[in-house]
């Protein structure tokens, strides 16, 4: 069982240099790797964030949401709360401020923690950078019905275990393949997401991860 506080997360942030494009793509189907990864010329940036607190004998959480039907991207997807970064805004200020339209959430007294390395996402066409801050208490989630159909209370112990990491077919391109997802419930954590979790991951316990 891999447990942490808040001194542990602190710590993880403080090394480098991050595990990178290796650990992202153990959560990415083999397709993946036929697209950039950096951001290419005239890619809009976006930021998101991985919201940690504690809950009671769940120990540490962080959110993940079910996006509606009516967003313009990854419709009915599961993602950490973000979005597109605003003129003369800070990646770190995007981050917490799409947070807190998309959950509703106060964030007064969040320690962000640091960030992890930019993801580029091809369908959206936006660069994705992830930050990780801690918050001392659970939040008191007022989703914005237009874009969060469900928010799902994750336990960062949820991405150490064996059985939450498996398989399923799609189709890319008319061909079936084999996609790694994040098994979290009954929901499936795939693509942009299971990426950033993975790197997540190997960042706070390499050990357990094999990095």
């Amino acid at each position: 069982m891999v447990e942490f506080g808040l001194e542990q997360l602190r710590q993880a942030f403080r090394s480098l240099p991050l595990p990178g494009v290796a650990a992202q793509l153990r959560m990415a189907a083999a397709y993946r790797r036929e697209f950039p990864l950096v951001r290419p010329e005239g890619a809009q940036e976006a930021a998101v964030l991985v919201l940690f607190y504690p809950r009671g004998g769940r120990g540490l959480c962080f959110p993940l949401t079910r996006r509606t039907d009516r967003v313009e991207y990854h419709r009915g997807q599961i993602s950490l709360p973000g979005g597109a970064r605003e003129p003369g805004e800070s990646l770190e200020a995007t981050a917490l401020r799409e947070t807190r339209e998309e959950l509703g959430v106060e964030l007064s007294g969040a320690e962000v923690l640091g960030s992890l390395t930019p993801l580029y996402v091809p369908p959206s066409g936006f660069q994705i950078t992830p930050f990780a801050a801690w918050l001392p208490r659970r939040p008191v989630f007022r989703p914005d019905p237009a874009e969060v159909a469900e928010v799902l209370e994750v336990p960062l112990a949820l991405l150490f275990d064996p059985a939450a990491r498996r398989e399923a077919a799609r189709e890319h391109g008319g061909t079936p393949v084999q996609v790694p997802y994040y098994a979290v419930g009954e929901h499936q954590v795939w693509g942009a997401t299971a990426m950033i979790l993975s790197e997540l991951a190997a960042l706070l316990a390499p050990e357990w991860c094999g990095t």
